[in-house]
């Protein structure tokens, strides 16, 4: 099943709307007979430029909501605290960075645009990562690679990316997405009870002793608290003109 962000006026920047809508379609894939593996992908050009920052900007204050941790409930960006039961494959094109970084990697495997650029772009603007992002990250490529992303904030293309672990698979410009569709096909052709018993398995030996949970909850905790001090104030420079063509 093909999950698609429709925001390509805004990059697919996640609102709440969309975010809303995300959790939906992940619980509808969750729940599905028809439907053994999800694909994730951006229209227009863009997986997902992250969570939408002139929202962000125009609020009074942090929704109250957004500063509750629900285990397994929404989050800014919609299904990354959910226990996804079946397989996910994010198809990237163009830019995956801040949230949208945090999307990508919510997902089991990543195949991706060969001008594809990942990064944790929100660190200029003093917005956290809380949608799994400090979690999944140091899990999947490994501290060291982790800190560099998330204490820069630089852009990591295709070929990085692939080189760190970050990318399963790379392909020409415009394929990513009938490339994904095809692994999924593949996966989803075998036994999908032991493939998921797998699958539960392997993310259970990556996460180690420190549960998911555990971790998630600590990153909400932790990063929820520069919301108001620093999230806000950043969007608020970037609707100004700041930032724009990638400069810090």
């Amino acid at each position: 099943r093909v999950i698609k962000i429709s925001r390509p006026e805004a990059r697919n920047c996640v609102n709440r709307a969309t975010a809303a809508e995300l959790y939906e379609a992940f619980q509808d894939l969750n729940s599905s007979d028809g439907a053994d593996v999800g694909v994730l992908c951006g229209e227009g050009g863009a997986f997902c430029a992250g969570y939408d920052l002139k929202e962000l900007a125009s609020f009074s204050a942090v929704p109250p909501d957004t500063l509750q941790y629900t285990k397994g409930g929404p989050s800014p960006m919609g299904p990354c605290r959910m226990a996804i039961l079946k397989p996910t494959i994010a198809a990237v094109c163009g830019y995956a960075v801040a949230g949208g970084l945090e999307l990508s990697l919510m997902c089991d495997m990543r195949v991706a645009d060969e001008d594809a650029v990942f990064g944790v772009f929100c660190r200029r603007f003093g917005v956290p990562l809380i949608d799994g992002g400090t979690v999944r990250l140091p899990a999947l490529i490994g501290a060291s690679w982790a800190m560099d992303m998330i204490l820069t904030g630089r852009a990591v293309g295709a070929k990085e990316a692939l080189q760190m672990g970050l990318v399963n698979r790379v392909v020409p410009k415009g394929e990513c997405l009938e490339r994904a569709v095809e692994l999924a096909q593949e996966i989803a052709g075998f036994p999908q009870q032991c493939l998921r018993a797998d699958r539960r398995s392997a993310m259970n030996a990556a996460f180690g002793s420190l549960s998911m949970e555990e971790a998630l909850a600590y990153e909400h905790s932790n990063g929820t608290k520069v919301l108001a001090s620093e999230s806000r104030p950043g969007a608020q420079r970037f609707v100004a003109g700041e930032g724009r063509g990638g400069a810090f």
